[in-house]
């Protein structure tokens, strides 16, 4: 007897669990999706097929995140609470993500709308972002509409070689997909990277500086940038469709003019480079221009021993890079750790031989 009215009373909970979703779904702010059934383990198993069971008051903890692999994000009633800003984005990877040999996975935040990603090897990373970017290439044919998307990282985190390998596989993709759209793009390059080192100021610049010395020694901190320059082209992108941006060339050490042309038939424009996040002044500016945010992270101290590797490789003495990066590269990398929170996507950057 004493089990039937356990029963009862289980099938009764979840009776209201569902009239309680029914009633109040078109209303709530935070979509609650089905989580382990603790408190109904009988009623919830009976009825997830047919509505699944949401616990409103249950609490998930305070982990900042929920692992989930690639295969499993896209399902519709994953185990953890799902902001509903987020679940059109999560659905959107249902065609492109779901491959269950990939040891890729997902961390979705409870706290606020933000997804890490994390896989045993970047190229899987690279694939899993250019699968992602596609369907917004295929959609933009008016020559002007941009998607474009916000890279930023410290120095040694990755981030240029993540934009390029993205960018790369991109156009692939579309040369691959496109002849079989009903689409007025031609099947030409769809994507392009814009490097906010084509923004440092020239060195004659800092020479005209209070301190050209100190200038000199901190090349590479927000200051010794031109960010009003990269504000202006990326107006003139959006309003135009096109423009003309320049690079930077390591061994001249200066900027060079002209050297990047977004056409418009470029639909994907990935800027990458460390402050595109600071939320100062112009760059803050510039953050709000970024459909989406991607942010490359990495242990600071792993991306400082590449950066001195890349010193030492090209030129400096194993002692002057050392100095240069613990006087100038650390404390803008620690900077820049700060603006990950304004990222819409987390990219977990691991060792290229792993």
């Amino acid at each position: 007897m004493g089990k039937l009215v356990l029963i009862a009373l289980l099938y009764s909970r979840a009776a209201e669990c569902s009239k309680r979703y029914a009633s109040s779904n078109s209303k709530m702010e935070v979509a609650l999706v089905s989580r382990s059934a603790t408190r109904w383990p009988i009623a919830c198993n009976r009825f997830q097929e047919e509505s699944p069971c949401f616990d409103l008051s249950s609490s998930t903890g305070n982990l900042s995140y929920v692992k989930s692999t690639r295969a499993q994000w896209p399902r519709a009633s994953p185990p953890f609470s799902l902001h509903v800003k987020e679940t059109p984005l999560m659905r959107g990877q249902n065609g492109y993500l779901d491959r269950k040999r990939d040891p890729f996975k997902v961390f979705s935040s409870r706290t606020q709308e933000m997804t890490l990603l994390e896989a045993r090897s970047m190229d899987e990373i690279y694939a899993a972002l250019a699968e992602r970017l596609l369907p917004s290439a295929a959609t933009l044919s008016n020559p002007c509409s941009k998607y474009i998307v916000g890279v930023a990282g410290s120095p040694g985190s990755g981030k240029s070689t993540i934009a390029s390998e993205v960018v790369d596989r991109l156009n692939k993709l579309w040369l691959q997909k496109a002849p079989r759209m009903d689409l007025l793009v031609e099947p030409t390059d769809v994507a392009i990277v814009v490097p906010m080192d084509g923004f440092h100021l020239y060195r004659s610049q800092l020479d005209a500086m209070e301190d050209p010395m100190e200038a000199h020694a901190r090349r590479g901190a927000p200051w010794t940038f031109n960010p009003s320059r990269l504000l202006k082209c990326l107006n003139t992108l959006r309003r135009e469709g096109s423009v003309y941006v320049p690079s930077f060339e390591h061994g001249v050490g200066d900027p060079i003019e002209d050297a990047v042309f977004v056409s418009p038939m470029h639909k994907i424009v990935i800027v990458e480079g460390n402050y595109l996040f600071l939320q100062d002044g112009v760059w803050k500016e510039i953050s709000s221009l970024f459909d989406e945010k991607w942010f490359v992270d990495v242990d600071i101290d792993v991306a400082m021993r590449r950066v001195l590797k890349r010193h030492i490789l090209k030129g400096k003495a194993p002692d002057v890079a050392k100095w240069r990066v613990e006087y100038n590269d650390r404390p803008n990398a620690e900077l820049i750790a700060k603006t990950k929170t304004y990222a819409d996507i987390i990219i977990r950057s691991v060792e290229l031989d792993n």
